[in-house]
């Protein structure tokens, strides 16, 4: 991997802690709205299945060793162990789908970016369906109802947001011939 791949992530990794913090406490749910899925799906669909992993990597690595990466100001092993854990593990799987797919379909057309984006989606909450019920104890119908249900709306919206940046994005770099940054 290129040295300006390699940046490239580790900004990524930046992107997604500060979007991290655009955060709101849902005093029913251990697990606050965010604006990180936001930076995961942007850098699946860019970066691809590869350099997107390490990207989700890095971030969840510096958030592990306590930096304040995590949603306000958070950081240290406990988020990851903890009832939101899941949701954050679940990026490294998104990511990996949401690139995979962006790699052999047209990453042109919107509704397969869409498509990837929202089956990343269905994995981060999987993955943090199934830690929440298994740390809080909860029936599938209150991991549904504290996990999933009061999410959708909003990331719904962040699915939009997210095409609609990535298209920006990758028709910028190709309008000022910087494709090879993220395609090296």
């Amino acid at each position: 991997m290129s040295t300006s791949k390699l940046v490239i992530c580790a900004l990524f990794a930046a992107l997604i802690a500060v979007l991290a913090q655009f955060a709101v406490p849902i005093p029913f749910s251990p697990v606050p709205l965010t604006g990180q899925v936001i930076g995961v799906m942007i850098a699946g669909a860019l970066l691809g299945s590869r350099a997107g992993v390490l990207s989700i990597t890095a971030y969840l690595t510096l958030g592990a060793a306590g930096a304040p990466v995590f949603s306000l100001g958070r950081g240290g092993i406990y988020m990851l162990t903890g009832p939101g854990g899941g949701y954050l593990w679940g990026f490294i799987p998104a990511v990996y789908l949401i690139g995979w797919i962006v790699e052999r379909f047209n990453s042109s057309q919107k509704l397969a970016i869409s498509l990837a984006m929202f089956l990343g989606l269905v994995v981060i909450y999987l993955c943090g369906s199934i830690q929440l019920g298994l740390i809080m104890r909860y029936s599938p119908e209150q991991v549904f109802i504290v996990g999933v249900l009061p999410f959708i709306p909003l990331d719904l919206l962040k699915i939009a947001l997210s095409v609609f940046l990535y298209s920006h994005i990758k028709n910028s770099l190709s309008k000022n011939r910087l494709s090879h940054i993220i395609n090296s």
